[in-house]
């Protein structure tokens, strides 16, 4: 079974996905309206959707007939802490480190 942080990077992998959470910054939208700009059938954009729902990054609910799509940005939480992890190292200084290598191994 995949852990919520492994959907959620899934979700994030692709660029329509992200696309369509940064259009949900804005305000809650209808599916119709997320699949205008996109250049792709409503069918594929149904499935991004629920990709993007089954990570948690954004719900959806009828009103009415229409089906609309809210973020969810609380799911983006543990990703967001998981990267944070890696700030906490100073950045390599990768010609130093070649440096050393070559005294070290240097005979």
């Amino acid at each position: 079974m995949e852990s919520k942080l492994d959907l959620v990077f899934s979700a994030l992998a692709d660029p329509t996905r992200r696309a369509i959470l940064t259009m949900l910054l804005e305000d809650d939208m209808a599916v119709t309206d997320v699949a205008e700009p996109f250049d792709i059938s409503l069918a594929a954009i149904s499935k991004h959707l629920a990709i993007l729902s089954r990570a948690g990054l954004i719900s959806q609910e009828r009103r009415g007939r229409v089906k609309w799509c809210k973020l969810e940005p609380e799911a983006l939480r543990p990703a967001s802490v998981w990267m944070q992890a890696f700030g906490q190292f100073d950045e390599i200084d990768l010609d130093a480190f070649e440096r050393f290598l070559e005294r070290e191994l240097d005979p």
